[in-house]
């Protein structure tokens, strides 16, 4: 990993943004602190595959899958 203050980071960002486009990873600093890392995009293989992987524990699971979440009294739009 590379560390890189922030002055020297905006005078050659050109040259800095290359070695990331090459898998190298940044580390900037302000006064010896660092305080971002910059480092190149992970790519997914597939982009359905990325998806899957985002949307894995955002679902509810049900036991019975064909059954009602809740009681049909308890709905809202039924009040």
């Amino acid at each position: 990993m590379v560390q890189v203050n922030v002055t020297a980071l905006r005078q050659c960002l050109p040259e800095y943004l290359a070695m990331v486009a090459r898998g190298e990873t940044l580390s900037v600093t302000l006064r010896g602190r660092v305080i971002a890392e910059i480092s190149p995009p992970v790519v997914a293989a597939d982009e359905s595959v990325a998806a899957r992987a985002r949307l894995r524990d955002s679902l509810l699971r049900y036991d019975v899958p064909f059954e009602p979440a809740m009681a049909v009294g308890e709905w809202a739009m039924n009040r």
